[in-house]
């Protein structure tokens, strides 16, 4: 079955090189020129990878990810003309699995392409628990979902995959760069301590909401979910 595609970029000359690019590797592809068509084509289900443009009449690139990620997981690699690191930074914590900067090497983009698909199916490929549960906070990974005691939980895509991880691996220390490889999904060039960043953001969602310790520091290594 044929690899799917989506562009939802504006600029013509781009969404053409990518296409033929992505065609020769042997991927079905389609276009969208503005952010509702990307969005309503997207939310078809018919795609696996979406490369999507910040920069977008109608919607951003980032009001689209936003309103995918309420129903769909679907891979998400962001392009954009600016270098801001917050900019980034917005785009990883709204869900995007991969971000880079244009002018990029049509080399790289297809190598993390086949990353994202390759991890992609090798996980759906080992059928992963639907419930996660750990100390009254349940995780729902066909939907999406986290609660405590059935107060729903609102997290960051980054936020839930990092948890995702803790909690399928309980009593088990994961290292930060083991975190990194996971969550990510790519060698991380950035600052080494985004696990800790993540991890803290978790906590003032998790722990210091409920007074419950879930995410445990082991000093000089990583982190641990312990079932006790």
């Amino acid at each position: 079955m044929e690899t799917r595609i989506l562009i939802v970029e504006d600029e013509e000359k781009i969404g053409r090189f990518l296409e033929l690019e992505l065609q020769h590797e042997g991927y079905a592809v389609e276009k969208a020129v503005s952010g509702r068509e990307g969005l309503e084509k997207a939310q078809s289900g018919q795609f696996d990878l979406m490369v999507l443009d910040v920069m977008l009449p109608e919607l951003n690139g980032f009001e689209v990810l936003r309103r995918l990620r309420k129903n769909s997981d679907m891979p998400v690699i962001m392009l954009t003309a600016r270098d801001a690191v917050m900019d980034k930074v917005a785009g990883l914590d709204g869900g995007a699995d991969d971000y880079m900067t244009k002018p990029f090497a049509i080399e790289e983009l297809l190598a993390r392409i086949r990353l994202i698909l390759k991890k992609r199916s090798g996980g759906s490929a080992k059928k992963e628990n639907s419930l996660l549960t750990c100390k009254g906070l349940t995780m729902d990974v066909k939907r999406y979902e986290v609660s405590y005691e059935g107060d729903k939980i609102e997290l960051t895509h980054r936020e839930f995959e990092l948890l995702k991880v803790l909690l399928e691996n309980k009593n088990i220390v994961i290292s930060r760069d083991t975190l990194l490889q996971k969550v990510c999904g790519y060698d991380y060039l950035g600052e080494t301590n985004v696990i800790d960043v993540y991890v803290r953001y978790l906590r003032s969602k998790l722990d210091d909401v409920y007074n419950v310790k879930w995410i445990q520091t082991v000093r000089g290594v990583g982190y641990v979910i312990k079932d006790e």
